[in-house]
């Protein structure tokens, strides 16, 4: 679990009324610059150029340009690049991501299909890992009744 991770889960446990900026939180315990290029995020969040380059096609992320035209990621591009990432990483699909960032732009009179969005996504996270965590029950039986040992 990295840092971050471990940093939200925090926030979430202990934070009595109202949670801060989730992009701020993403990007503070990174040790960044205030503007990154393309390359320095590409390695940053382990995405190709190509596919930061699809994210802003599509309007995902706002990305500005310096003189010579080149992509300046700011702290808050790098925090929605980090956020849709995760989402990307628990199987939310681009269009149901495309959705939350056009109720995003639309101001937060959208906060409650926001939320309904991600309360799906939740629930669908949720029934896929009790199904992995049953897979692995299955997988650790089987190692330890070849005689290994399942640890951590």
């Amino acid at each position: 679990m990295s840092v971050t991770t471990e940093r939200l889960r925090d926030l979430i446990e202990t934070m009595p009324t109202e949670l801060p900026p989730l992009t701020v939180e993403l990007v503070r315990d990174l040790d960044i610059a205030e503007h990154l290029a393309i390359a320095d995020v590409a390695a940053l969040t382990g995405l190709s150029p190509h596919t930061l380059r699809y994210y802003e096609r599509i309007g995902l992320v706002d990305v500005a340009r310096d003189a010579g035209g080149r992509r300046v990621y700011d702290r808050d591009a790098v925090g929605r690049v980090v956020f849709i990432t995760r989402l990307r990483d628990s199987d939310m699909p681009i269009a149901s991501i495309a959705r939350y960032v056009e109720l995003v732009k639309q101001g937060p009179e959208t906060e409650p299909e926001r939320l309904a969005l991600l309360e799906a996504h939740r629930a669908d996270v949720l029934v896929r890992l009790r199904d992995l965590q049953a897979a692995l029950a299955v997988v650790d039986y089987k190692i330890t009744t070849y005689g290994g040992a399942c640890g951590s």
